[in-house]
């Protein structure tokens, strides 16, 4: 079973669901090693000082950014630490959009978020509302060491984060010659314009996933079985062992938590209330700090409970 690639909670308004966030693709590339054709020996990649020749050890090896041809400044853990953000396990929804105001180039890589035991509620709650109202949760999720943008939308019976690209990584059409004007302007009929869309008309059908297979990787597989076996080679995978979920043990007033989303979020024009938006900012943070230690309490009060019937027995 796969293992999660961290246990926390998918935050909006008030409300906070535990969650573990889940890989959503499958790396399937076939992958190769270096070796060395006189004796077939695996090639190492050393470390090596450009003018020296020497390796270089690993703690001597600093982070630089060539800021200029040939010139760098160097950056120190402390440096690159200072700029990381807060390690925390949550998705934190800001807003949420029509789900067809996203441009198909910002999405990038997906997760599948997995509600903890006694969480469903929650999850079902935010997933099937999201699907009525065709909006898409837009948070920001730490993973790792690095902050991403991202998306969460109802996808079947799941809640599918994807990781979105940020505006200045995409590039802009206008900046290559492309052509633009009217149908006229290249000289194309209404006769070829209707003759192409009885062709597409006619190669029409339902999108199915399943019947595209990498043809390349598969013959390559081939290959690779036919010189193995021709070898006397075998092959070994081991799975990793399964992981443990954490239970949740607090009751929580999803009705409550709602009402007080709702009136925290009661929106005016900004110019008008610039400054009750920003006396309302802290307060909103103040009532999820509030959830959360609430939250956390009552989890630890259950394992305390759950420890003292133990030693009693």
């Amino acid at each position: 079973m796969a293992r999660p690639i961290w246990s926390g909670t998918l935050s909006f308004g008030l409300l906070n669901v535990p969650v573990s966030l889940m890989s959503g693709e499958r790396k399937v590339d076939i992958h190769f090693r270096m070796l060395d054709s006189r004796d077939k020996k695996p090639i190492r990649f050393e470390r090596v000082n450009a003018d020296t020749g020497e390796e270089v050890p690993w703690k001597e090896i600093v982070k630089a950014f060539e800021y200029d041809k040939g010139s760098y400044v160097v950056l120190e853990e402390s440096d690159i630490r200072s700029a990381a953000p807060e390690t925390h396990e949550t998705v934190e929804v800001e807003t949420f959009v029509d789900a067809a105001d996203i441009d198909p180039r910002y999405y990038e890589k997906p997760y599948i978020l997995v509600p903890g035991k006694k969480a469903e509620k929650g999850y079902v709650l935010l997933r099937e509302t999201l699907r009525d109202t065709g909006k898409v949760g837009i948070a920001r999720v730490v993973i790792r060491t690095r902050e991403y943008l991202s998306a969460v939308l109802p996808q079947g019976d799941a809640l599918v984060l994807l990781l979105l690209r940020y505006h200045q990584e995409l590039v802009d059409p206008e900046d290559y010659k492309l052509p633009s004007g009217a149908l006229k302007d290249y000289r194309i009929s209404p006769k070829e314009q209707e003759m192409a869309r009885q062709l597409i008309d006619s190669m029409a059908g339902d999108w199915k996933p399943d019947d595209y297979h990498d043809e390349f990787r598969a013959r390559l597989e081939a290959v690779l079985k036919k010189r193995i076996k021709a070898k006397g080679g075998t092959t070994r995978i081991e799975e990793a062992p399964a992981a443990h979920g954490e239970e949740t043990t607090n009751v929580v007033d999803f009705m409550s938590l709602l009402q007080k989303s709702l009136q925290a979020n009661k929106r005016t024009p900004a110019k008008k209330n610039a400054s009750k938006t920003a006396k309302k900012a802290p307060a909103r943070k103040a009532a999820k700090k509030a959830a959360k230690t609430a939250t956390k309490a009552a989890g630890k009060t259950a394992v305390r409970k759950a420890s003292t019937r133990r030693k009693a027995g």
